[in-house]
């Protein structure tokens, strides 16, 4: 049988059991003061962990209660009884980037002088502890828009912990992996900026006939037209369909991998080019051959002049409301007015560019998100479930 205090995979030389303890017997309160000390205020964020207060603020928001944060020191861990969507029964973190810090007096704060306070914090965050913070928390039950939990309730969960050895093996290698995991989003990110920036620099901005940056051999000017003179929206409810078996045509939905299925029947007509929109998201179509549709929640549009694909997927990012969804608010996309150029050797300069500026960002993305499941399936083996 399963031992349910056994990880599924270990480093090698560990082969101990873990010992299940309450919290509480391994970890004391922390209640410290000082309000004069410069230590920088820092919070803690479900995503992030700690970060200083002013990353989230722009203003002292402790006020006058600044005098009661307490003051937590490195190696010391602090539980923000705050729900979020990320970790709806809140979030336990180990303070590591500074010797010292101001934090909010509502935390939970305490000290494991006898365990790696890294490796309590995984633990802490695991689902193990989540399942017991269930029972002990009413989902009404709040103050302030704290869960209601006291540090006594808090501390009464239950923990199983490998020698300090294996702990530390642990959490060095979740540290090096989380290390990891944000320099591939920086990677991310920052070809997200390049991206907005390009759409801002290749296409005119408002007032202007020509963009910043232009491809060589390009001088001709722009026209000032609305979304709607240039796009038209196609028919697609009665081209609705389910997946079939012996299905010879493709179904499709937005986003990178837009072919989910196949289905038989009279499908929508041959296009070169369509751009799918759901809600918030919108991606380039290329039919080899007519196709269905999988959902009613989303618009299928094609340029109505002959205008390249990959210009107009540009064309409709750079101007499409920075707030609204495309299925529900395509009225206020259609009319919004944009500055296009019609010549097609310059659609397609500009469409080959950001098709590969989007390879790079959907690789980097992948990526990311495979790490973020390397983490995810880690944290299920090498701890005990």
């Amino acid at each position: 049988m399963k031992n349910k205090n056994l990880p599924q995979i270990r480093f090698e030389g560990f082969e101990e059991e873990w010992e299940q303890r309450k919290l509480g017997e391994i970890v004391k309160e922390v209640i410290r003061t000082d309000p004069v000390s410069e230590a920088p205020i820092m919070m803690i964020t479900a995503n992030k962990g700690f970060i200083k207060q002013s990353e989230r603020y722009t203003f002292n928001n402790a006020g006058e209660s600044l005098k009661k944060y307490i003051l937590l020191k490195n190696g010391e861990l602090a539980y923000n009884h705050g729900a979020s969507k990320l970790r709806p029964y809140g979030s336990c973190f180990a303070l590591t980037t500074t010797e010292s810090a101001r934090v909010p007096f509502v935390y939970h704060c305490f000290s494991a002088e006898n365990q790696n306070a890294e490796f309590m914090s995984i633990e802490l965050n695991g689902v193990g502890i989540e399942s017991q913070l269930r029972k002990i928390v009413s989902s009404g039950a709040r103050m302030d828009g704290l869960l209601n939990i006291s540090f006594e309730e808090y501390t009464s969960v239950s923990v199983l912990l490998p020698k300090t050895g294996e702990q530390d093996h642990l959490a060095d290698f979740f540290r090096y992996l989380d290390q990891l995991i944000t320099l591939q989003k920086q990677k991310y990110e920052k070809l997200l900026d390049i991206k907005k920036s390009m759409l801002d620099k290749l296409f005119p901005q408002e007032g202007e006939t020509t963009p910043e940056i232009r491809f060589k051999g390009f001088n001709d000017p722009w026209e000032q037209r609305k979304l709607g003179e240039i796009i038209q929206t196609l028919p697609f409810k009665q081209f609705l369909k389910e997946h079939e078996p012996d299905g010879k045509y493709e179904i499709i939905q937005q986003g990178n991998e837009p072919v989910i299925g196949f289905a038989n029947g009279t499908p929508c007509g041959d296009y070169k080019d369509v751009v799918i929109f759901g809600d918030h998201t919108l991606s380039l179509y290329k039919p080899q051959r007519p196709f269905f549709v999988a959902t009613d929640g989303v618009r299928i549009v094609k340029g109505q002049v002959n205008i390249d694909g990959y210009y107009l997927l540009s064309l409709l990012e750079r101007y499409k409301p920075q707030s609204e969804g495309y299925k529900r608010y395509f009225s206020i996309l259609a009319d919004t007015d944009c500055i296009t150029t019609y010549n097609t050797n310059e659609q397609k300069r500009i469409g080959v560019f950001f098709k590969h500026l989007d390879k790079l960002i959907n690789l980097q993305q992948r990526k990311y998100e495979k790490l973020i499941n390397i983490k995810k399936s880690m944290l299920d083996k090498l701890f005990p479930q």
